[in-house]
């Protein structure tokens, strides 16, 4: 079930990313403008991040075996509408990036099945491992642009398209619910409300907005930023972004695992320390070899690190039975915090020639969700764990 629901993330990922590598090559050929290029790779990010909200809450009530299979056949539509026909205009990129943006729901359904699995004592390493899914995003980069020059444009659309349908035919025959899993009665808003409510809801949705949300602004933002700032092509510029993709997602399931270990709220305040050092040399543009590239990669393994402790977290404070719900909010918190460092670094980049005062503000924001966990939701979670903060 792990294999399968990783599986499922990993095929939707993919899909949910396979703008970005293309985005130097719209800009030239749409002659966009540095906040257009950023808004195009962001409105699928933004779109995926709040569908989690209510996705989750489905998966609350419906499965990941029912929810897997629709999430990725839905995913086929604009797949197949960007190769074929949506690649010619911005405003048809837009749209087919609108609906594109279901993709990145997957990740709310396949928390709370995978969570459902295992006992509390092994969720941080079973989120972890299903977290690694967000490779998905390092397949892309690796192969849009070779798919792109090999078979035309149309292309890696299609094969994505064909490879999310085998996917949601199989997760439709293999996938099961975990033995003694019950769904919600309550109606779908009433539940949300309830969710709403809940201090970890929020707690960890701030934290998500930062560590998921910078893997994920960095994943769809890097060839442009190593374009602009290095003047790296873009085929070495995608490569060096899936680069950054894996390390992060091989270090996500250490992240659940420490945080099984010595407790997710040490975890995350080492990792943000570590994003707000590394945010900050990277700000003066060194060199990119080897100290740009250092920063780069050590941002990589907190943030995927840090991405995996955050759902230790919601798995150790969050009602059984409400996990898919918190996993939908906070995982639009974190796809939301990943839509903003674009828009924003775009902008700057438009003002100033310079991308120096993007890097410091998210390095002030690492900072500040540092302050808060070693804070606020140390004492909470000390509060709920009897030995201790988690």
């Amino acid at each position: 079930m792990l294999a399968m629901a990783t599986l499922g993330f990993a095929m939707n990922f993919w899909a949910w990313a396979l703008l970005s590598p293309l985005g130097p090559q719209f800009k030239d050929s749409l002659h966009l403008t540095s906040f257009e290029q950023a808004l195009l790779v962001a409105v699928p990010v933004v779109v995926g991040s709040l569908g989690r909200i209510p996705v989750g809450a489905l998966t609350d009530r419906f499965g990941g075996r029912v929810m897997f299979p629709v999430v990725s056949a839905v995913t086929i539509v604009p797949v197949l509408y960007l190769g074929l026909a949506g690649h010619s205009s911005l405003e048809a990129l837009l749209a087919g990036g609108f609906f594109l943006g279901v993709a990145g729901t997957a990740f709310a359904v396949g928390v709370p099945f995978v969570n459902a699995w295992f006992p509390p004592r092994r969720r941080g390493l079973a989120i972890g491992v299903f977290g690694m899914g967000m490779g998905g995003t390092a397949i892309s980069a690796l192969t849009t642009v070779r798919l792109e020059d090999a078979g035309g444009m149309a292309f890696p659309f299609v094969l994505t398209a064909v490879l999310l349908a085998v996917y949601a035919v199989a997760a439709l025959l293999v996938l099961r619910e975990a033995p003694g899993r019950s769904a919600p009665s309550e109606p779908l808003g009433r539940r949300l409300a309830r969710t709403a409510r809940l201090g970890v809801t929020w707690q960890t949705s701030a934290l998500y907005a930062v560590v998921f949300g910078g893997y994920v602004a960095f994943s769809v933002y890097l060839p442009t930023y190593l374009k602009n700032q290095y003047g790296l092509g873009q085929m070495d510029a995608a490569n060096r972004m899936a680069g950054f993709v894996l390390l992060a997602v091989l270090a996500r399931p250490l992240g659940g695992w420490l945080s099984d270990r010595v407790g997710a709220v040490r975890v995350l305040f080492g990792v943000l320390a570590a994003v707000t050092a590394a945010a900050s040399v990277q700000a003066f543009a060194p060199p990119l070899m080897p100290v740009g590239t250092l920063a780069f990669l050590s941002m990589a393994t907190a943030l995927g690190a840090g991405s995996g402790a955050t759902f230790a977290l919601v798995a150790a404070l969050a009602p059984a039975s409400k996990v898919g719900a918190v996993t939908g909010v906070v995982g639009a918190a974190g796809g939301l915090g990943g839509f903003v460092p674009p828009l924003v670094m775009g902008s700057i980049y438009e003002a100033y020639d310079s991308y120096a005062l993007g890097l410091a503000l998210f390095g002030l924001v690492a900072a500040v969700a540092a302050a808060f966990t070693a804070t606020v939701v140390r004492g909470v979670a000390g509060r709920r764990s009897p030995s201790g903060p988690t």
